[in-house]
């Protein structure tokens, strides 16, 4: 299975299976079309309630980045359709800059992702995806 969600990490399940999803998608680890294991088989192999695994597919289709095809199963959108891929492919050369930018001040990966932690709680909650 593509995918191994840690109950230690204090994140919900099904956010970080939803993470890891997309994560997939927009490194090409899933390509348009290719269908995702069946609820049941899913939530057997990661040992998760089937509801949870329902949640996120439910989740993934409303962003775009999966569609559920009745009798069929789940398959990664296609390209056009993938709203949240494409904010990513947007955004990334922004923070690749961002983080040339901190390394050639001498900062460590470490103190990066502090800051950008830091940064991102100084700007409140996450606004609204939907």
């Amino acid at each position: 299975m593509l995918f191994k969600p840690n109950p230690a990490s204090g994140v919900p399940i099904y956010l970080q299976l939803m993470e890891q999803v997309k994560h997939a998608v927009e490194t090409g680890a899933l390509r348009a079309g290719e269908q995702l294991p069946g609820i049941r088989k899913a939530a057997e192999e990661l040992v998760v309630n089937p509801n949870t695994i329902a949640k996120v597919y439910r989740e993934l289709e409303h962003e775009g980045v999966i569609e559920l095809r009745q009798g069929a199963g789940a398959f990664v959108a296609r390209s056009g359709r993938n709203r949240a891929a494409e904010k990513h492919r947007r955004a990334q050369p922004a923070l690749a800059a961002a983080v040339e930018s901190a390394r050639e001040i001498g900062l460590s990966d470490e103190e990066i992702r502090r800051l950008f932690e830091a940064e991102l709680a100084r700007h409140g909650a996450e606004p609204e995806k939907r």
